[in-house]
């Protein structure tokens, strides 16, 4: 049997931890390892405990949690963030995308759905509620994706499918290498910094429509 998913939850609110690791504890595949009540702690719970997910609010005391996610990059903590916050104005989900938020989905989640949305993050999907992914297709320019090779596409929608470099290399039947250097070449093109903003771009612009 699989290892659980190991989650940390920081929420500057008690209650909604309390809340959290209570749902998630009844999940057979998901585990909550630690909780911290503000950015700082965060960070720190973050080193020490090398979840999976983090659970991140964006509003909390001290470091917020866009803080606290630039510098979880910043230290390349391999942590999944999926921030859950009540926040819709495209000047707070834009930033968190751009620092490397592998999902963003509002505090009135369903259960069921939050843990969906946890397993969906952890196997390195982009992650993304419905509306914000329409903010983000109308709040921020997209370079286009006609730019890139046919190879380069195809390499894209594999990326955006979660998939890893040696998954790729398979799948398109390339040398691991060979798909390296063409995420290299659509990151230049895009204009993008890592692979989560390359993702979030294919599924902005259609591009997984068009390869299925």
């Amino acid at each position: 049997m699989a290892e659980p998913i190991r989650v940390l939850v920081a929420d500057d609110h008690p209650v909604v931890r309390q809340g959290l690791r209570t749902f998630l504890d009844l999940q057979d595949d998901i585990t909550v390892v630690g909780e911290a009540g503000d950015g700082a702690a965060c960070l720190a719970e973050a080193e020490r405990l090398r979840p999976d997910v983090i659970l991140l609010d964006l509003r909390m005391p001290g470091h917020d949690g866009l803080s606290a996610l630039r510098e979880l990059r910043a230290a390349d903590n391999p942590a999944r963030v999926l921030v859950v916050t009540s926040f819709t104005e495209p000047s707070a989900v834009l930033p968190a995308v751009r620092a490397g938020a592998a999902g963003y989905v509002y505090k009135d989640i369903e259960p069921s759905a939050l843990a969906a949305a946890i397993r969906s993050v952890h196997a390195g999907h982009v992650l993304l509620n419905p509306d914000v992914a329409s903010l983000l297709a109308t709040g921020e320019a997209q370079q286009p994706t006609g730019r890139l090779t046919p190879r380069e596409r195809d390499v894209l929608a594999e990326l955006a499918r979660g998939r890893s470099n040696r998954e790729i290399a398979r799948t398109l039947g390339l040398a691991e290498k060979t798909v390296k250097a063409h995420i290299s070449a659509i990151l230049a093109k895009l204009n993008v910094a890592d692979r989560t903003q390359a993702a979030l771009h294919a599924v902005h612009t259609g591009l997984l429509d068009d390869q299925m």
